[in-house]
């Protein structure tokens, strides 16, 4: 009996958390519809999830594009198939790994990033202080955030996709002996513009639920330090987890026959 009350008591939590994460998400699309905005708390969000996030998205892309161009004449090679590794690098890039190694990026850096400072102003009252002087919480520190998400993570992919078939063209013409001109023509004839569509969407949700989850454990996070590490952790962990479930669902959508 103990341990179907411990299935009870999971399931009641599970459905307690997600309530409490759906009223959070329409509370916070409320705000985003509503003035007043503050766009230098935006702008200053955007630079910290764009331009300061550009060099560990580039450094995964490049490695990620040259490794993958390795391996797949590794396994090509044996049904002499070498020419179809420009094909497979580009659609794997722009369709895949390009927008979720960004996000899971991202989510390391921005989404703690976010927790701990949202957090660090819950435990101390920061957050209270602000209701206190008339200005709404969500609007400040939540709104921002998730526009910001929305809208770098694009084109943080936008710029992975280029940097990642850049690394397999490098392995492929200069270490497997391709030629040059033939590698860039079969990449741009092979790729398709729902291919980079399809990636720049799953970007944008992936900003959505990394900026949301950051926002959503500071805000609630309790107890002092602890609560504040406690809700950093939680923020990574359901931020990729939730990145890796839209990505099967956003494929689903996109190129399910």
């Amino acid at each position: 009996m103990e341990f179907v009350a411990n299935i009870g008591r999971l399931t009641l939590g599970f459905f307690e958390v997600t309530g409490r994460i759906t009223q959070f998400t329409i509370t916070s699309l409320s705000h985003c519809l509503r003035p007043p905005y503050y766009p230098r708390l935006m702008l200053r969000q955007m630079i910290d999830i764009g331009y300061y996030s550009l060099p560990v998205v580039g450094l995964t892309a490049i490695f990620t594009g040259m490794v993958l161009a390795l391996q797949s004449y590794t396994g090509f090679s044996r049904f002499s198939a070498e020419s179809a590794i420009p094909n497979v690098v580009v659609v794997s890039i722009t369709r895949e790994l390009g927008p979720v190694l960004a996000g899971l990026m991202v989510a390391g850096r921005i989404g703690a990033a976010m927790a701990a400072e949202i957090g660090t102003m819950r435990v101390t009252e920061q957050v209270d202080a602000l209701t206190t002087l008339s200005t709404d919480p969500y609007k400040y520190l939540v709104v921002p955030r998730l526009l910001a998400g929305l809208t770098m993570l694009p084109l943080l992919v936008l710029v992975a996709d280029i940097i990642g078939v850049f690394g397999g063209y490098l392995v492929s013409v200069y270490k497997l002996d391709f030629n040059a001109a033939t590698y860039m023509r079969n990449t741009i004839d092979f790729m398709e513009t729902m291919d980079v569509v399809s990636g720049l969407v799953k970007a944008a949700v992936f900003g959505f639920i990394i900026a949301l989850m950051g926002c959503y454990h500071g805000f609630h996070s309790r107890g002092g330090a602890q609560g504040v590490g406690a809700a950093t952790t939680a923020a990574v962990v359901s931020a990729s987890i939730l990145i890796l479930s839209f990505n099967y669902l956003i494929t689903e959508l996109f190129f399910a026959r």
